[in-house]
């Protein structure tokens, strides 16, 4: 009976050992798959850039969903733009989106975001380019203004960086969303593309004066987009542009300094979108009519799609 009772505690003592052992082993194997995770995560910026690269140089939409912050999204934005500056050269400027209260509203931001222009983005108006000049490509009225002095980072109000900008730019956006539609774009899905920024077409230089009329006919300046056929597909005005084209160059300049960068002679501006979308068709022209932009006349551009 004795030794009855000494085999059945023995045999409840190696089960509770190998309970603790099984625990113990459960537990390190949990540790173990999170540091594993962790890995995969750091890496996958890396895939993820290395992706994105590719269906933008590829022009192949992008099918996979991603998740990220605003903060994550502006690393993986100064990623992709090294790379894809290796194809497109040097940077010359930067390009401000969602300057619309309303688009920022649909992106629940409070706030416009920021691209980069890298300077084989930009070709002369009349310049024929295939309708797939991207991975999910359309075209917006836009503006550009340039910066003629550093001294503009010491501006303290929008109309004063009116007496740092030596030219205005008529400027067909031609933007690339890269992702499939059936992919939800969200603000760091598209802080993380640049923006969209791909390519555009830029009119002649019209110089600016520090003047109240200048300012004026920036906030006033009339945007027609036409096809071929002077059918008007889209329109609006300096106004859509937060309110004032300088609100948008006077927080580009902000946004940079918020991040211990300066503006500097020469950089181009492109203030955003003053237009609702147009699609993009082969075999097309798509013109933007500037109406109160250079004293005395009327600006016309365009573009040719193949």
């Amino acid at each position: 009976m004795y030794i009855s009772r000494l085999m059945i505690l023995l045999l409840i003592s190696l089960l509770s050992a190998c309970t603790f052992e099984t625990s113990k082993i459960s537990q390190e194997n949990e540790l173990s798959d999170t540091k594993y995770t962790s890995t995969i995560t750091q890496n996958s910026d890396s895939q993820l850039v290395q992706n994105l690269v590719e269906n933008y140089l590829e022009k192949t939409p992008v099918n996979t969903q991603i998740t990220l912050t605003i903060p994550q999204a502006q690393q993986i934005q100064s990623q992709f733009v090294a790379e894809i500056g290796k194809n497109l050269g040097q940077i010359i400027g930067y390009k401000a989106a969602l300057t619309n209260p309303k688009a920022q509203k649909s992106f629940n931001l409070s706030q416009p975001l920021r691209g980069i222009l890298l300077e084989k983005m930009l070709q002369e108006s009349g310049t024929i380019l295939p309708a797939k000049f991207g991975s999910r490509p359309v075209s917006e009225g836009d503006l550009i203004v340039r910066v003629g002095s550093a001294e503009i980072n010491n501006a303290q109000t929008p109309r004063e960086t009116l007496k740092y900008l030596d030219a205005v730019i008529p400027f067909i956006e031609l933007a690339d969303l890269v992702y499939s539609p059936d992919v939800k774009l969200d603000a760091p899905a598209l802080l993380a593309i640049n923006v969209g920024a791909r390519a555009g077409i830029l009119g002649k230089h019209i110089p600016l004066a520090n003047t109240d009329e200048w300012e004026n006919r920036l906030k006033n300046l009339r945007l027609e987009m036409l096809d071929e056929n002077g059918q008007v597909l889209a329109s609006g005005n300096g106004s859509a542009l937060l309110g004032h084209p300088l609100n948008v160059v006077f927080w580009i300049k902000d946004s940079l300094q918020a991040e211990n960068k300066q503006l500097k002679k020469g950089d181009l501006l492109s203030l955003g979108s003053i237009t609702n979308f147009v699609a993009v068709k082969s075999n097309t022209t798509i013109r933007a009519k500037y109406i109160g932009l250079a004293p005395n006349e009327t600006v016309e551009i365009f573009v040719k799609f193949k």
